[in-house]
This record gives structure tokens, C-alpha cells and sequence, in this order.
């Protein structure tokens, strides 16, 4: 049987639209490829630039006799008691200036952005100051006090730990721009005003409703804390503090083989121990459970059949 269209079904169907490819289509999938490109080759530069001076560190420290290969200057590493006590003093000083750190600025961040927001600018510039200042500036400055803490202060006063002090001066700008960014994100305002109405104070306020909404840029500023404290020489050196970084360089005079495996192990140590930060931290799992969430596409509702029956 065959179907013959009518008149007017045949007349819309030679009226219809054709469908026509839109026009740039290759270019636009050219310049698709072309960011692409860019953006693997900007990545393999960057991971070069990285990796390079790990692997070049890897090669010297492993060398041996008559071109062979061995870990002796790795197992050399735990013949230096000191450097035992250079990492545990560097560790116990990060604790004292993340936790120096936070309770200085998060509690100023907000109250400025709350209560006084034209002293936000102050306060930036404070915090961002020790950028234009050198370290020697700093010790030269700061080693009258340290003095004196040692006189008057016992054991306290010159204790390493007490290097807290200066790095949490240090960390400022660092902490300063990955708080401020969470800040940013979130309606701190709106967050505040709303728990007082709810009869909560200040400071429940701002550890219950606020701090877990910027939760993000205090684990970033946590970590930038990290890596400044782990990596700092000069303040600790002059001030003569045996922290992780002037024991490698005195290491390093007495055995350069050592000195490098010290090095290398020291950077692993410190990057395996910002992942731990960045990934166990308290929120990490929900915050990708909510991403996951938020990425997850809604379900297309079905049309009920009953309405066209």
C-alpha cells in the first residue's frame, strides 16, 4: 500500500527550512585544537621546569664508584642526629605559626570586612608590607629582642620555637591573599548578620557559620605557612637556630653527596606532607562530595502518557 502525501503536508514539507552547517565551523574547531596544543605544551614546560632539578638531584645523589649506582648517601641520613632535630624543630614551628597565622587574621579579615570596611585597605597593606622588607632588614631589626628574650626569658626565650614569631610575620602576605579569596567567594556580611539574628555571638558566629564557608582559603594559607617555615634559611641561620635548612647547608660542607640526598629527601618529604594537608583536612571529602554533586546533571523529567491518552 502505498501513502501519497496530501496537498498541504506536501506544500509545508517543500516549505521547510534545510538545515545549513553554520559558518566558521572548522575554524573554530582549528582554534579549539590550537588551545589545546598550547595548553600540553604549557603544562610539559612547566612539569619539565619541575621535575628537571629533582631528577638532576636524584642522578648526583646516587652516584658511586666507577660509574655504578648507590643509596649509601641516603642511608648516610640518619648518621646526623642533628638533622633528626632540625626536622622535628622545623615541623613544631610550622604547628606555632599556622596556628599563630589564623588566629591573628582570620578574626581581623572578618571584623574589617564586617564592621570596618574602610580599614580593609590598612590592613592589606600591613599585611602585604613585609614583602618590600628583606629578610637581613628583619634579623638586623628583630636580633635586640631576641636578645633579650634570651637574658630575661630562660629557656623559653631562646628556644627555636620562638622563631614563630617572625615567621608568622613572614606568612602574612601569602595568608593574606588565599583568605582574602575565600572571603571573597562567600556573603560573609549576609552569613554574619543572619546567625546574630539567631541570637549567636561573635564568636560562634565566626568559628560555626563563617570559617567553615572560607574553609578553603585557610587550608591554602595553612599550606603556603607550611612551605615558607620548611624552606626558611636565612632568619633561622643568623639568628643561629639549628632548623631543617642550616643543618642541610652544614651537612652539605662536610659531605656534598649527602647534602644533595638530604635536600631531595627533605623536598619530597615536604611536598608528600602539603598532600596530607590538602587532601585529610577536615571538609576535604565533603567539599568534592558537593562538587560531585553540583556536576552530577539533573534528571529529564518523563512525560506522563496519561494526559495524551
Amino acid at each position: 500500500m502505498t501513502f501519497t502525501p496530501s496537498a498541504p503536508l506536501g506544500a509545508a514539507a517543500a516549505d521547510a527550512p534545510i538545515a545549513v552547517p553554520p559558518k566558521g565551523g572548522g575554524r573554530r574547531r582549528r582554534r579549539s585544537r590550537f588551545h589545546s596544543g598550547s595548553r600540553i605544551a604549557i603544562l610539559v614546560v612547566v612539569i619539565g621546569y619541575l621535575l628537571l632539578p629533582l631528577v638532576a638531584m636524584l642522578e648526583f645523589s646516587t652516584r658511586g664508584d666507577y660509574g655504578s649506582r648507590s643509596l649509601d648517601s641516603f642511608a648516610a641520613i640518619f648518621t646526623y642526629p642533628n638533622l633528626i632535630d632540625g626536622i622535628v624543630t622545623s615541623l613544631e614551628i610550622a604547628v606555632l605559626t599556622v596556628f599563630g597565622m589564623l588566629l591573628l587574621l582570620v578574626p581581623t579579615m572578618i571584623w574589617t570586612v564586617v564592621r570596618v570596611p574602610r580599614m580593609r585597605r590598612v590592613v592589606e597593606f600591613l599585611c602585604l608590607l613585609p614583602l618590600a622588607i628583606p629578610a637581613i632588614v628583619i634579623v638586623v631589626g628583630i636580633a635586640p629582642i631576641y636578645q633579650w628574650m634570651g637574658q630575661h626569658l630562660g629557656g623559653i626565650g631562646g628556644s627555636p620555637l620562638t622563631l614563630a614569631l617572625i615567621d608568622i610575620v613572614l606568612v602574612l602576605p601569602f595568608a593574606y591573599r588565599a583568605i582574602d579569596a575565600g572571603i571573597r567567594g562567600v556573603d560573609v556580611g549576609t552569613l554574619t548578620d543572619a546567625s546574630r539574628s539567631l541570637g549567636a555571638g561573635w564568636p560562634r558566629a565566626i568559628v560555626q557559620v563563617v570559617i567553615p564557608n572560607i574553609r578553603g582559603g585557610i587550608l591554602a594559607a595553612a599550606v603556603l605557612a607550611v612551605a615558607l617555615v620548611l624552606g626558611e634559611f636565612t632568619i633561622s641561620s643568623l639568628l643561629s637556630f639549628n632548623t631543617l635548612q642550616v643543618v642541610i647547608l652544614a651537612i652539605g660542607k662536610r659531605d656534598a653527596y649527602t647534602s644533595v640526598a638530604v635536600s631531595l629527601t627533605a623536598l619530597v618529604f615536604a611536598f608528600v606532607l602539603l598532600i596530607v594537608i590538602a587532601r585529610f583536612a577536615p571538609g576535604a571529602g565533603s567539599r568534592g562530595q558537593g562538587a560531585t554533586e553540583e556536576e552530577e546533571p539533573l534528571a529529564t523529567p518523563t512525560p506522563s502518557t496519561t494526559g495524551a491518552q
